[in-house]
Order: structure tokens, then C-alpha cells, then sequence
């Protein structure tokens, strides 16, 4: 019989895997009744139910993530309840298509219940991101229903 992971072993993984890009791994650490909230998402869904449907979240940014993504000055703070962790965290982000590379602040309020993530609200600098690409004001025409 395994070992379950623990929250904080789970997020490691979970930035790991981002970090080098293995997306197709990603969906793996959730339960298949996760739910991810992304709560500064400007377009978009800000909610994403089941492990399915974060599986293609996962493959659509494998697909076409033009950036790299390195974390730094990680802090995960564990609470009073085991199973909830708050996990902050920088990005280095290297944009390659421009070039520019800037930090990138995170926040994940992550549920992990017997190894897999069943609920995350994750407080990334999706702004930041767009900017770095030169897209900012085709999101705000798009904002604007233009």
C-alpha cells in the first residue's frame, strides 16, 4: 500500500510539474470532483469542475503556453485543519515570444484530502501575464465586447 501524499507534498509536486512543464501530469493530483477557482481570472472561467475538465485546461496551456515558468520565495503555511494549506509564491517568468521576463506573485488556498486536490482558489497575477505578452489591450476590447 502507497503512502498518501500530504497537502504540502502535493503542492511540491504540483509546482514541480509546472515548472518543468509536464502539464500532462497535472491532472493526476486532483480528485475527480476537484474544483478550481481562479479568482482573478479576467476572461474567461473563473471556475473549472472535475479532474476531465482540468486535464484539458492542462493540455490547452502544454499546447500553447509561451512562457516559462520558475518559482521562487515559496512559503507554504499549513493551518489548524490538515487538510488546508496556503501555499505563496513568486514566478520568474520568461515571456519567450517578447523576451521580457518579470516576477509574477501567487496565492493558493489548496484542499487536499487523501493525497489527490479537491478544492484550490488560486490567486495568480493573470494581468501581469497578459501585459508581458503585448495583449493587454486586445483583453480590454475584449471587456468591452468590442
Amino acid at each position: 500500500m502507497s503512502e498518501t501524499l500530504s497537502p504540502r507534498e502535493v503542492f511540491t509536486k504540483l509546482l514541480e510539474g509546472i515548472a518543468a512543464g509536464r502539464y500532462s501530469e497535472l491532472a493526476g493530483l486532483y480528485a475527480e470532483d476537484a474544483v478550481v477557482e481562479t479568482v482573478f481570472e479576467p476572461v474567461g472561467p473563473r471556475r473549472t469542475e472535475g479532474r476531465s475538465a482540468l486535464k484539458e485546461r492542462f493540455a490547452q496551456v502544454a499546447a500553447g503556453s509561451p512562457v516559462e515558468l520558475t518559482p521562487a520565495n515559496v512559503v507554504i503555511r499549513e493551518t489548524d485543519d490538515p487538510e488546508l494549506i496556503v501555499a505563496e509564491w513568486d514566478y520568474q517568468v520568461h515571456h519567450r515570444p517578447t523576451g521580457r521576463t518579470f516576477e509574477s506573485a501567487n496565492i493558493q488556498v489548496l484542499r487536499v484530502r487523501d493525497g489527490l486536490i479537491v478544492h484550490s482558489r488560486d490567486f495568480h497575477d493573470h494581468l501581469a501575464l497578459i501585459a508581458a505578452s503585448g495583449a493587454l489591450p486586445q483583453l480590454v476590447a475584449a471587456l468591452d465586447g468590442k
